[in-house]
């Protein structure tokens, strides 16, 4: 009779069932908030704004610290992931960035892998580095407050790719960061995103959507990954940003809910959607559309947006502190938009200064 040996104790499952539900609850979803210090400096040069650190942190201390009369932030987002240098820093109060963020009942995430790199004898295709020292750092992170984590790794739609080369490594890096993670007390967010370039349509995006998941969850398994304890965030299946045909939410809706169907075990609590260079308000009538889609949908659908969350924010700030409540104001209107389409019921509308600019950045990478 086989035995199988127990990876993580009772209590440990429980705990990371217990985070990645909190995260997912209806009506929630995630600030990403983990651009790395190069990605956050072309934003600001887009509104004149210096990348010094301070900078950096009065940002994101406007982000989490978004009020406007019995509206906050926390209304409607449920987890944030940070980057590094944010993780340990301070909001003028003196309170932790990590503390404020508990005490709203939000759980504090953390970027940890360590950027894409070229994947040796492929054509151009990458892989995602960061795996060394990754189990001190979780296990730092988990000290110091984090409840959750986010890797990412990117596969390009060409004409013969991703190859299995691409597909298979990606797919075993996403293992063994889930494994490590899990290990440490993280829930790990697993994110294999299919970048948006090219002129594909759409049917091509939704089968190499389903291949790559397909991977992903296969190696999963393979690592003892409990995927009760893991959230999904993958790329809504949309045509690539050069392709001549035009699609509509409920198409795109179609597309993504049979490529989840086809991959994702229910056993995963949730699945929380990048928003892939989409414009703020496209980012949320998608996700609407995916809610609203018939069929069996046994996991949460819900966000973890960047850009499509702040782009309104960051154009209403500017720098200047006179702005500061004007740019909270344009967040809880993108976050409660969005917390709408995670119920499937946003019907458009949320006027903001950059709903409809394109977010798309070429072979993005941060």
């Amino acid at each position: 009779m086989p035995e199988f040996y127990q990876y993580l104790s009772a209590a440990q499952e429980q705990e990371l069932a217990s985070i990645a539900q909190q995260i997912v609850q209806p009506g929630k979803g995630i600030l990403a908030a983990d651009e790395s210090t190069g990605t956050i400096g072309k934003r600001f040069a887009n509104i004149n704004v210096e990348n010094v650190e301070e900078n950096r942190r009065a940002y994101r201390q406007l982000l989490f610290t978004s009020v406007c009369n019995d509206r906050k932030i926390s209304d409607h987002i449920s987890g944030v992931i940070l980057y590094h240098e944010t993780f340990f820093q301070k909001a003028d109060d003196g309170q932790s960035f990590v503390n404020k963020l508990k005490n709203l009942g939000i759980v504090p995430g953390i970027k940890v892998d360590k950027g894409v790199v070229p994947l040796a004898g492929t054509d151009d295709e990458c892989t995602t580095q960061g795996l060394d020292g990754l189990a001190e750092r979780c296990a730092e992170y988990k000290k110091e407050g984090a409840g959750f984590a986010k890797w990412r790794c990117v596969l390009k739609i060409k004409s013969h790719g991703p190859s299995h080369q691409a597909m298979i490594e990606n797919a075993n890096v996403l293992a063994r960061y889930a494994s490590i993670c899990q290990q440490n007390g993280l829930v790990p967010i697993v994110e294999p995103e299919v970048l948006p370039d090219g002129d594909h349509d759409l049917e091509t995006a939704r089968q190499v959507t389903e291949q790559v998941l397909s991977y992903t969850y296969k190696a999963l398994m393979e690592h003892h990954v409990y995927l009760e304890g893991t959230l999904l965030k993958p790329n809504m299946v949309t045509a690539g940003q050069s392709c001549t045909k035009s699609y509509t939410a409920k198409d795109v809706a179609k597309a993504t809910v049979t490529a989840l169907q086809r991959t994702v075990p229910a056993a995963v609590p949730g699945v929380t959607f990048l928003s892939g260079g989409q414009s703020e308000e496209d980012a949320s009538l998608n996700l609407s559309a995916i809610n609203q889609f018939p069929g069996k949908k046994p996991w949460a659908l819900t966000f973890s947006y960047g850009r499509a969350l702040q782009s309104s924010v960051l154009k209403a700030w500017a720098g200047k502190k006179e702005n500061i409540s004007s740019a909270q104001v344009e967040l809880l209107n993108r976050a409660e938009a969005n917390g709408k389409a995670a119920l499937g019921t946003y019907g458009g509308g949320v006027k903001s200064s950059a709903a409809s600019d394109s977010n798309f950045v070429a072979q993005h990478a941060y």
